[in-house]
């Protein structure tokens, strides 16, 4: 069994599946991905979320702000109230972007610790994007006391003691398609070296399809072939790989 830990189900093209979220849900299930964490990165968008997705028992929901959805400062009142929505296992994404967005540093960095603040409120683990930010974002995991929580690394593209100093905080690292990619040489050395007690497999599709798949629409059946990648280069089965990311999941969000 296989569990995509990260996807945007809200934001596929359905006209690639004749406009049917049910067929994304069934390939996923057919390709033995049981079980889908759906992920916010708007609050305005999360009702909608909230009901394209609700006849999916096997459909697992965040509530968070992007960090590069920043048109203005998060409520917190909003948040933690959307957040304690039943269906709602994690609290994000949230984090820190300053590759694409240094120019709303200041917002990014209010909402993160909003989010922080809530998921504490309601003892749900965080998701983290963390792009050209290492600095801030370990430190305001850190301010905020984010290992009250714990959470993931999520789309992991950092370096090893970024992982490390996450990881003594609770938090797990999850890899996307981005590991299958001909450049990512260096995050290929990083995924070796992650416990097998750490490590989250996603697709964060509709993005970043994984080999072969790359140029099309990704969707969580796509999470096999990240899972494929992760046996060859940690030298395991791709069956260990589904057990030990599928076990760490469910610790994870006490599932």
């Amino acid at each position: 069994m296989f569990i995509d830990s990260h996807c945007h189900l809200d934001r596929l093209q359905l006209n690639d599946f004749d406009n049917n979220l049910d067929q994304v849900i069934s390939a996923a299930t057919d390709a033995q991905v049981q079980r889908m964490l759906c992920v916010s990165v708007t609050l305005n968008d999360f009702p909608t979320m909230v009901e394209k997705t609700d006849k999916y028992n096997n459909v697992y929901l965040s509530c968070g702000m992007h960090p590069l959805n920043q048109e203005d400062k998060v409520e917190e009142a909003q948040l933690l109230n959307l957040a304690g929505h039943d269906r709602v296992i994690a609290v994000g994404e949230t984090g820190l972007d300053y590759f694409y967005a240094p120019e709303t540093k200041a917002l990014q960095l209010d909402s993160f610790r909003k989010h922080i603040s809530v998921a504490k409120q309601l003892n749900k683990p965080l998701i983290i994007h963390t792009r050209d930010a290492q600095q801030d974002t370990l430190a305001i995991m850190k301010e905020e006391g984010a290992e009250q929580v714990g959470g993931v690394l999520h789309c992991f593209t950092e370096s090893l003691d970024m992982a490390e100093q996450a990881m003594a905080m609770g938090f797990y690292i999850s890899f996307s398609g981005i590991v299958t990619f001909k450049n990512a040489s260096a995050l290929r050395e990083v995924a070796k070296q992650i416990p097998d007690d750490r490590f989250l497999i996603e697709t964060d599709s509709p993005y970043l399809a994984p080999v072969p798949y790359r140029g099309k629409q990704n969707q969580p059946a796509y999470v096999v072939e990240v899972a494929k990648h992760l046996a060859s280069i940690r030298g395991q089965s791709i069956e260990t790989i589904a057990k030990l990311s599928t076990n760490n999941f469910n610790r994870l969000f006490s599932l």
